[in-house]
């Protein structure tokens, strides 16, 4: 029998379609300028949709309306799926309208998205939210996500975007985006594995675990950029009285530092996790290990660590959006990164520029937590099978 589950209130439904219309059609849609330094001409919904506005209001008012009377999951998957329709009709629309606007305009002229379509795709994001919660089918949140980008990435190695500012920033800087995402990804997985092994080095000193708490929790009280300065000040005194570490390639800026500064603010969470999950058996259960001649080494393979999967998994999680959050900061020491692309942005006043740098780090950040989120339920579902 299909799940019930709990429709949204009939006002909030009605006011999803007045915030969406209020969004495309009295807000900007997308703002011209002369070149990507100037705020630029609000160009609102309608001049910029045309008729595909009420296209998008009435599949929006639609699926709200299935989610309002929504029963069963299969009314659910309906809604969102007209949501979805939804996405991609805006964005759609909005790359042509993009490229009419763009007709005739000077090479340097950008068209930036504005504040109304930021507010639709929050507006959707929510309701889109909200239907994968209600159809309860595990997997969809992140499912659905990477099928959107799929088909709106398609469109847009078709062409369909090319005359959104932020389109042309990423084709003049492709290579460089592309290796900055790499090399961010490099430098949060390399501190993430870095603060694994200093987390489980840390847990072996068992009579110093009053001092280890009061230093990585003391460490989450140093600002990033303090850390960084102060790493880079004492790799640069060790490297003045041992010259000869230059030869293997340490550095005091650059990767080397901001792994060692993106580390230090990881072992909180790897240390506590690792901490709580060794103590997830039950005395019962460790008595009855040890009574079947179980060894410690056993013990912790074969119980300790399966039973706290579901706590490390956690523990990886926040550390791994942790880590490519504050991945960001390398580029001020010269780590590269996206990090990178964000602060040249904001040195050249180019909102577009940041957003070319931001976006990935939110996308990357997002996956992060949901691909860990759905490990950590698989992980908690096998210890109750």
């Amino acid at each position: 029998m299909s799940a019930r589950i709990r429709p949204l209130p009939g006002i909030l439904a009605l006011g999803w379609v007045i915030a969406m219309a209020v969004a495309l059609l009295t807000l900007p849609a997308l703002r011209i300028a002369p070149n990507r330094l100037v705020v630029g001409t609000p160009v609102y919904g309608l001049e910029v949709f045309g008729w595909w506005v009420a296209a998008i209001l009435a599949s929006g008012a639609l699926c709200v309306g299935l989610l309002v009377a929504a029963t069963t999951r299969r009314r659910a998957l309906v809604a969102l799926g007209f949501l979805a329709l939804c996405a991609i009709l805006l964005a759609l629309g909005l790359g042509a309208g993009a490229a009419h606007r763009m007709v005739g305009q000077p090479p340097a002229a950008r068209a930036s998205l504005g504040a109304g379509i930021w507010s639709a795709a929050a507006l959707l994001s929510f309701t889109m939210g909200f239907a994968v919660q209600a159809s309860r089918i595990a997997g969809l949140g992140l499912f659905v996500p990477v099928l959107l980008l799929a088909i709106l990435g398609t469109a847009g190695h078709l062409g369909a975007f090319d005359s959104l500012s932020l389109a042309v920033e990423y084709a003049a800087r492709r290579e460089a985006v592309n290796e900055a995402v790499l090399q961010h990804l490099g430098l949060a997985g390399g501190a993430v594995l870095l603060g694994i092994a200093g987390a489980v080095l840390l847990s072996l000193w068992r009579r110093g675990q009053g001092l280890v708490a009061i230093l990585v929790g003391g460490v989450q009280v140093i600002p990033a950029v303090a850390l960084l300065g102060a790493l880079v000040a004492l790799v640069s005194g060790l490297l003045r009285l041992v010259p000869s570490l230059r030869d293997i390639g340490l550095s005091a800026l650059g990767a080397g530092p901001a792994l060692i500064g993106i580390a230090a603010y990881l072992l909180l969470p790897l240390w506590r996790g690792l901490a709580t999950a060794l103590r997830a058996p039950d005395p019962a259960s460790l008595d009855a290990a040890t009574g079947l001649g179980l060894t410690r080494s056993q013990i912790l393979w074969r119980l300790r660590l399966p039973l706290g999967a579901p706590i490390l998994v956690g523990a990886l999680r926040v550390a791994a959006v942790q880590s490519l959050g504050l991945a960001t900061l390398g580029a001020l020491i010269g780590a590269g990164g996206l990090g990178r692309i964000v602060f040249d942005g904001m040195a050249q006043f180019a909102p577009d520029l940041i957003l070319l740098g931001a976006i990935p780090i939110v996308a990357l950040s997002l996956g992060a937590e949901r691909g860990l989120s759905l490990a950590e339920d698989a992980a908690r579902l096998r210890l109750r099978a």
